[in-house]
């Protein structure tokens, strides 16, 4: 089957710490299956919960570095090298599309950890084309949503649009040992998003700091959050959606993924 026989889904995926970039567990052998269930894409774009800007812009460098954005880690994980060429071609008409909204293209930035640490799992070749879009600090929920729902042009093009953040995300409070079981109030407000997502409760979804107990510490920022907006706002009518993976690691960062379409 190729990108061309359909539209292509749309997935969310929990990153959660760099170290699963070199880890062997449920999670990784999720993304792994997945990527064997879904048409080959021409193209990925991802949008990364570790690209902060002012305004939103698409990275159009026909070679992306590739940027280690943490530190601290063993050295086993500075040596992963994920170098795919990028998409210079959907990343600046991604631009052109959304030009009305002042989305810019620039070279200036590459893959960071949000993409090639899921990546080189799901395509470990790096054989396919990589572009990343930036998350815009000075918007908010709704017009990241609203963003979101006009990329949809992309699914019908072949590129495979994945959403790359954590439906909790808190360093403050998670445990060093990935293995832990996880906080109450985590699981909690991970259960209530999922049933927003089930009952396509989108303005749940976007109000979620007034309508869900404990957001505050499931996220006390909201930058691993927001790349699901995204991903939910191009949902259809008739798409489904499908949890590949659920659990939580550290205590306190959720590793949960979905597929829509």
């Amino acid at each position: 089957m190729t990108s061309s026989d359909l539209k292509m889904p749309v997935l969310f995926i929990g990153h959660g710490s760099p170290m699963n970039a070199i880890a062997d567990n449920q999670y990784t052998n999720a993304l792994k299956n997945q990527a064997g269930l879904i048409p080959t894409p021409k193209a990925i774009l991802v949008i990364s919960a570790h690209w902060l800007t002012r305004g939103t812009f698409v990275c159009n460098a026909t070679k992306p570095q590739q940027i280690y954005d943490f530190y601290g880690f063993p050295d086993e994980l500075y040596k992963i090298i994920y170098q795919p060429d990028g998409s210079k071609e959907f990343a600046e008409l991604t631009a052109d599309q959304l030009k009305s909204d002042e989305v810019k293209a620039t070279e200036n930035w590459g893959l960071d950890h949000a993409s090639w640490a899921v990546l080189v799992h799901m395509y470990p070749k790096a054989d396919i084309p990589v572009f990343e879009m930036s998350l815009n600090m000075e918007a908010d929920e709704s017009e990241h949503y609203n963003l979101g729902q006009k990329l949809d042009f992309l699914r019908n093009m072949g590129v495979l649009i994945i959403g790359s953040g954590d439906i909790v995300h808190n360093l403050r409070t998670m445990n060093y040992n990935p293995d832990v079981p996880a906080y109450d109030w985590a699981e909690a407000f991970e259960t209530q998003i999922k049933d927003a997502l089930l009952t396509r409760d989108n303005e749940r979804l976007i109000r979620y700091r007034d309508q869900i107990k404990d957001y505050n510490l499931a996220l006390p920022t909201n930058e691993h959050y927001l790349p699901l907006l995204y991903v939910a706002a191009l949902q259809q009518d008739h798409e489904s959606i499908d949890f590949f993976h659920e659990s939580i690691q550290h205590g306190s960062i959720s590793m949960t993924s979905f597929k829509i379409g």
